[in-house]
């Protein structure tokens, strides 16, 4: 059995996360500048030397010291001295770095076949009607068997179902002109903000989060987040997306000794804004389920209300920095924090909350039989890995020494539904061709067939040819495809 996480001291006692009830969630929250993150970076380290795989996100970029050994931070050596921590040691932690954009780490891709129309639709900000649209396209693909794997793919297939929206209203509904052309916009919007990147193969392997070293330690994931931060939803579906894979995908595993990954969930806020109930209600079900798949998530947070009751309720291990109370909604969530810790007469839940110091927290961890802790005010070990950025030679070095190096960075392109459209198109392209009886490459292409060649002298010859051009950039696809048939099929007397 692991022993239990030294987590934060004061002069009478030490609070310990218990390894086998490190699963029932968690939540560390506080104001900006209040210590939130090297609490994070010292639970993971905790994490990591029992054994126990940890994902997180970093968005400052701070985080990342953790594959270095700290020393030389004159904060941390006063705190080891402060709370008489004859056990610490400065040492790093074994990372693995991730990054959508491919910079900063490996690159992380999903398809969106496993991202799924619900988390789509809030990527993309559906209404109803429009993420029902999503929904029979996904359908269709799934009864013809075409694969989902790009926005490319999805592209095509939404247009696939307006251009048959008759055939397909039957049994799956009215797929209107309007609702595609709406999601299309979406689609190209999520492009334009780097999207493209997240969908793909190789998609990520979730045993590759789940990896411990050859010296038995946890690999500490963590997803360059400074970049892909500036787009908060993609950022925050992301992360869905990852728990509702785990909770999917990892077997019953029940109570074990410790957690089989520990997930850390910062800006958590991000994930409940402007979320749909249908959406909130999945999350409230992965979060309190997950449990059972020995997976533990800890949100982040710089207040507590950003997080909905339905699931605040689920999360027992608790770290609360300080709270400022310049507004009512800042003395709500005071009061709302102090409400949710067990009493301990010795503390003033209430009163402490605003006057904690930076690295003070107020934490209460589930004992052996899952029973909150009486609060303690108390302050936060600190880590022994560097508390802070590296740098981007370091950063290299990790990438390339890790076991993954050089498979996530080769990216896929199979056959999928884009390929198939494209190439059925491409088919009634060259059926049209022998049907009409014309060289359609002469035609549109210039080609040097004399029968084809048009005297400079006709200012109508110039004209055609100037508007087969610009047939002939269209024809890439198939709806250019399409109005090509129609409208020069029409002049040239061949039929559509």
């Amino acid at each position: 059995m692991s022993e239990p996480l030294l987590i934060a001291k004061n002069n009478e006692t030490s609070s310990f996360i218990l390894p086998k009830m490190a699963n029932r969630h968690g939540l560390i929250a506080g104001a900006t500048g209040t210590g939130k993150t090297v609490t994070l970076q010292s639970l993971a380290e905790q994490f990591s030397h029992i054994g126990v795989p940890v994902f997180m996100a970093d968005v400052k970029g701070d985080l990342a010291g953790m594959s270095q050994m700290g020393g030389g931070n004159a904060k941390v050596e006063a705190r080891v001295q402060q709370l008489a921590l004859s056990a610490f040691s400065y040492k790093k932690s074994p990372v693995t770095f991730w990054d959508v954009f491919g910079e900063k780490g490996h690159p992380v891709r999903t398809t969106i076949a496993e991202m799924g129309p619900l988390l789509l639709s809030r990527l993309l900000n559906l209404n109803e009607v429009q993420s029902g649209v999503l929904n029979a396209v996904f359908k269709i693909a799934d009864d013809k068997g075409w694969l989902l794997l790009d926005l490319k793919d999805l592209r095509a297939m939404m247009q696939h179902a307006a251009e048959n929206a008759a055939e397909y209203q039957t049994n799956y509904g009215n797929i209107s002109a309007a609702s595609v052309g709406a999601v299309q916009r979406s689609l190209l919007e999520l492009e334009t903000q780097g999207a493209s990147q997240l969908f793909g193969e190789p998609a990520l392997n979730l045993d590759d989060l789940m990896q411990t070293d050859a010296q038995g330690h946890g690999i500490v994931n963590i997803l360059a987040s400074d970049k892909l931060f500036n787009s908060p939803r993609i950022y925050a579906t992301l992360l869905l997306w990852l728990l509702s894979e785990l909770f999917e995908k990892l077997p019953e595993a029940g109570d074990l000794d410790k957690p089989k990954l520990v997930f850390f969930f910062d800006e958590a806020h991000l994930l409940f804004n402007d979320a749909p109930q249908a959406l909130l209600q999945k999350i409230e079900q992965v979060v309190r389920l997950i449990r059972s798949k020995a997976v533990g998530v800890y949100f982040v947070s710089q207040n507590p209300l950003d997080i909905p009751d339905m699931v605040l309720g689920q999360l027992g291990n608790r770290v609360q920095h300080a709270l400022r109370a310049f507004t009512p909604r800042d003395q709500k969530a005071v009061k709302s924090a102090a409400d949710t810790f067990r009493s301990n007469p010795k503390v003033n839940v209430a009163t402490a909350i605003t006057e904690l110091g930076v690295g003070e927290a107020l934490v209460s961890f589930l004992d052996e039989k899952g029973i909150p802790t009486p609060v303690e005010r108390t302050f936060i070990c600190p880590p022994g890995s560097r508390i802070g950025p590296v740098t981007d030679g370091e950063r290299s070095d990790a990438i390339r020494a890790s076991a993954i190096f050089g498979f996530y960075e080769k990216s896929v392109d199979r056959q999928s539904a884009y390929e198939i459209l494209k190439s059925r198109a491409d088919e009634i392209a060259a059926e049209t061709k022998t049907e009409d009886g014309f060289d359609w490459g002469g035609i549109l292409g210039g080609g040097n067939n004399s029968t084809n060649r048009k005297t400079p002298t006709s200012r109508s010859d110039g004209v055609f040819e100037a508007a087969a051009k610009s047939a002939a950039r269209a024809i890439g696809s198939q709806l250019g495809r399409q109005i090509i048939r129609g409208v020069l099929g029409s002049i040239l007397g061949g039929r559509r």
